[in-house]
């Protein structure tokens, strides 16, 4: 069964026919006054407002909203004029008995996989939409295909040069925080003129997982501002503005003499949006004994 929302009074006539597929969905197409058309179907078992928020973010990324099928293609019918476009949207939240406020933040979760790795003793969850990259530097290394600053990785001490007992090795949860600080720093270094780095540790913790291991938890914001003009010889024709706002989270365990680093890096507003989700992925970090 399929629930369709007709708006005659914003469609210019006559409106699409209408087509039905063999899995039963119907498809609706409205025109938008930018080079693209958007196609939506939506059978009556999903959620009609997560099939209205055609707007919300990463809709395409798939992982969160598997019963809506997007597409975009290219047109130079421009039959719908913009004002008109935008009360489409907003009249189906009414017309579907789904208030704006409570559309506005039904966010799902977005789905995790696991991720183990017996070979050097670890495991974690990740965004099941995330994509593995290769020669990242890091043991392991996933990333958002479309935010491409959010990403995840692994970083393991040299088994010959580390031998460490418990992560209390580092010391106090604090002073691991800015040895984490000190590391991303020097990691982020750039010899471009202008540069400036703003940084603060948000909060540090320790916590005994369901494996009876100490974890510490360490997350840290890092700001970076840059010249627009960094050749410029006046002073006052350098104008330096934010470039990017990120926050660092990094989770720290030991086993078999080895320092293991779980690291997410995510801008500062996705995070408001994931903050959830991305918990889900520290709170999963595991290091396991290597046997032989």
């Amino acid at each position: 069964m399929t629930t369709t929302i007709i708006l005659n009074s914003l469609l210019p006539p006559p409106p699409p026919p209408q087509t039905h597929s063999p899995s039963g969905l119907t498809r609706h197409t409205t025109s938008f006054p930018l080079r693209y058309s958007t196609t939506i179907s939506c059978n009556v078992q999903t959620n009609i407002s997560r099939c209205n928020q055609v707007g919300a973010r990463r809709l395409f990324a798939f992982g969160r909203y598997k019963s809506v099928h997007y597409q975009m293609d290219e047109t130079k019918a421009f039959a719908v004029p913009r004002r008109n476009a935008v009360a489409l949207i907003l009249s189906s939240y009414f017309f579907s008995g789904v208030g704006l406020h409570d559309a506005a933040f039904a966010q799902p979760s977005v789905g995790l996989r696991e991720y183990i790795d017996t070979f050097d003793g670890y495991s974690f969850r990740y965004p099941q939409n995330w994509i593995p990259v290769r020669g990242a530097g890091a043991d392991i290394f996933f990333r958002d295909p479309y935010v491409l600053d959010e990403n995840i990785s692994v970083e393991l001490s040299s088994p010959s040069s580390s031998r460490y007992k418990s992560v209390e090795d580092l010391g106090p949860p604090q002073e691991a925080g800015e040895r984490v600080l000190k590391q991303y720093l020097t990691e982020f270094m750039s010899t471009r003129l202008g540069v400036k780095r703003e940084s603060n540790i948000l909060s540090t913790s320790s916590r005994v997982a369901d494996d009876g291991r100490i974890y510490y938890q360490v997350e840290v914001n890092i700001k970076s501002y840059a010249s627009n003009n960094e050749l410029a010889v006046m002073p006052q024709d350098r104008v330096v503005s934010l470039e990017w706002d990120r926050r660092y989270l990094s989770v720290l365990g030991v086993e078999n003499n080895r320092l293991y680093e779980l690291r997410l890096q995510t801008p500062e507003n996705v995070f408001l949006e994931e903050e959830n989700d991305l918990r889900q992925v520290m709170d999963s970090f595991r290091v396991n004994k290597v046997l032989g």
